[in-house]
């Protein structure tokens, strides 16, 4: 039985919604998760939210933007089959390392999680609470909030822990989840592009000084004549090498843009 099914909406015989809901009407192939891709005007005109499809991915769409949609849905999966197998005091513990934070958080928000996320990385420790997917409350060391999550979002290193019954009466955070991830994933941009220059800077080398005037070297006579010495030819100018693209124009001129 397949965990995940993803298949275009307009296929000849029967379309991709069709397919998935005589799949999910069999009780041996009923449990699994869908990704229709369709277009934008078959998303609003004949597709809703109602359908049997669990996400959709709108064409034309980049190749990268997919794979990092059909992820979440992959760490979605997963979240579920974690708490399925939860121990008995129902606490689901993971690794960083295998699910980061920023991939948990989006699991949570596509699943419409109500819990209390817990992480450990290195002796520092962060308490995130969620209500039906959206960050509610967050604090880290004397941090509450937003700045709370935002300090988070880099660990790939540590271990979590997701209480399906923890909940608090708090609401300290200003953004919703997927608006906490959009600006810390900004704030991180920043930091990084701001650690290169700095990096760049300290390894350039500084010019060397010009060499010492000798004092005492004698100066040429004045009655000291000598022939022209003619010109040296100037040095032929050679172009210099276009400058390698940045890693992000590189990243975008090798996606490829789907659409079928």
């Amino acid at each position: 039985m397949p965990d995940l099914v993803v298949c275009d909406y307009r296929m000849p015989g029967m379309d991709g919604r069709q397919f998935v809901e005589k799949l999910k009407s069999r009780p041996a192939t009923a449990n699994f998760f869908s990704v229709l891709m369709a277009s934008k005007a078959d998303i609003a005109e004949r597709l809703s939210p109602a359908d049997a499809a669990d996400d959709y991915l709108e064409k034309p769409f980049f190749l990268k933007d997919a794979t990092r949609r059909i992820k979440r849905m992959i760490d979605r999966i997963a979240l579920e089959k974690m708490a399925k197998t939860a121990p008995s005091d129902g606490v689901v513990r993971g690794s960083l390392a295998q699910m980061n934070v920023i991939d948990l958080m989006q699991s949570l928000e596509m699943g419409r999680k109500s819990c209390q996320l817990s992480l450990a990385h290195e002796g520092d420790k962060c308490e995130v609470f969620f209500a039906d997917g959206q960050v509610k409350h967050a604090t880290y060391g004397s941090l509450v909030g937003d700045e709370a999550v935002f300090k988070v979002l880099r660990w790939t290193g540590g271990n979590f822990q997701l209480d399906f019954e923890g909940k608090t009466d708090k609401e300290t955070t200003q953004l919703n989840t997927q608006g906490l991830l959009m600006e810390g994933l900004r704030l991180l941009d920043e930091s990084s592009r701001d650690g290169g220059g700095e990096a760049e800077a300290a390894a350039t080398p500084a010019p060397s000084a010009a060499p010492p005037q000798d004092p005492f070297a004698s100066a040429p006579p004045a009655f000291a004549t000598s022939a022209p010495v003619p010109a040296a030819p100037p040095a032929p100018v050679v172009p210099a090498p276009p400058s390698a693209p940045s890693a992000a124009r590189r990243d975008e001129e090798e996606d490829v843009l789907l659409d079928g």
